[in-house]
């Protein structure tokens, strides 16, 4: 039952949503998600901040890590105009089934293509093509995903799961 009672606030919460989005609270936007638009089977791990004053648009199947940030606004470099109170915002896309890691910041005007991965700590401060792993600050593209990488999940869990057995004997 709560799950029902959390999706209709999900529904009117948001510009646009899918079906089976999960957002773990706590939660901000700017403008209450106002500008967000999530596409199907969204999950957002604890502290998603989306700065929304403009449109972000999130493709099915994508996950966010706990900490992460999507900003949308920025400022004026410039001291003059910043005095001013100058803003710019630029809408951000994220592709479909992609994955932003534990603390990855994304900032205006970036677009990351489908089935990327942003590793954990990033800050994403330009486009990122589909279907690679990037990572840093700034964020730069470290490979593409492949076969490789339908063998296996993780790098020590084959080394583990030995150990382990051992243990046990």
């Amino acid at each position: 039952m709560g799950f029902l009672i959390r999706a209709k606030k999900l529904k009117r919460m948001f510009a646009e949503i899918g079906k089976m989005c999960y957002i773990e609270p706590p939660f901000h936007a700017n403008w209450g998600g106002k500008h967000v638009h999530f596409g199907d089977f969204i999950y957002a791990n604890t502290n998603l901040t989306l700065v929304d004053d403009t449109h972000i648009y999130v493709g099915d199947r994508t996950m966010f890590g706990p900490n992460v940030t999507v900003v949308t606004a920025s400022h004026p470099v410039l001291p003059a105009l910043r005095e001013k109170e100058l803003q710019y915002n630029l809408s951000v896309r994220i592709g479909k089934n992609c994955w932003l890691g534990a603390g990855s910041t994304v900032l205006p005007g970036v677009t990351i293509g489908d089935n990327t991965v942003i590793g954990a700590g990033s800050v994403v401060t330009r486009d990122i093509p589909a279907n690679v792993v990037a990572v840093g600050n700034p964020c730069r593209v470290m490979r593409e995903i492949g076969e490789r990488d339908r063998q296996f999940y993780h790098r020590d869990l084959l080394k583990l799961d030995i150990e382990a057995l051992k243990d046990m004997i």
